[in-house]
């Protein structure tokens, strides 16, 4: 039996053991709601991104990832965006945005210009066959994210959930270890 906020391996002499005087621990454990409420959210986040990503990919051919960055662009004035910029909005790192652009420009979605206002960087432009296929894929995603999201919750807690989406999305920013995502209303 474990102390409550403790951890015990029985195969690791060095594990905190139930006989064993109590060291004070700075971690802050879940208790067993919040462990719960965790690894419930936790699976039910992975499990909806997957099958957001099956179905695109089954009746569109596009990755999650790319549909995204198609979006991005597709509201984007001009439909181009710097790539820094699509990084940033597409909450990716530059080097996996230069790669998805590189697999996009392969299939005509997406073309690659000099910036006009700076000579060093690069527009990722949506191509009209790009736009073409967003507008193909969006109403079976559309679908699948009502579907699998939206009519499974009252109109309270659609409420709810933007609402804990906006904390935490608000504190990940205000942290810095993202920047505020842009298209998204301030919190």
């Amino acid at each position: 039996m474990a102390l409550p906020g403790t951890l015990v391996d029985d195969d690791h002499p060095t594990a905190q053991r139930e006989d064993a005087p109590a060291a004070p621990d700075p971690t802050r454990w879940l208790d067993d709601e919040e462990q719960v409420t965790w690894r419930t959210f936790l699976s039910a986040v992975q499990l909806l991104v997957d099958r957001f990503d099956r179905q695109l990919q089954q009746d569109s051919g596009i990755v999650l990832t790319y549909y995204e960055m198609l979006v991005r662009l597709s509201e984007s004035p001009g439909r181009s965006l710097r790539m820094s910029e699509l990084a940033e909005s597409s909450l990716s790192s530059r080097s996996r945005v230069s790669h998805a652009v590189a697999r996009m420009e392969e299939r005509g979605w997406i073309r690659r210009e000099a910036c006009p206002t700076d000579g060093r960087g690069y527009l990722a432009v949506l191509t009209d066959e790009g736009f073409a296929a967003l507008a193909a894929a969006a109403p079976g995603h559309v679908e699948t994210v009502r579907r699998n999201l939206f009519d499974l919750l009252t109109p309270a807690q659609v409420g709810q959930l933007r609402e804990i989406s906006e904390t935490l999305l608000g504190h990940l920013t205000d942290t810095g270890s993202v920047s505020p995502v842009p298209g998204l209303p301030p919190h």
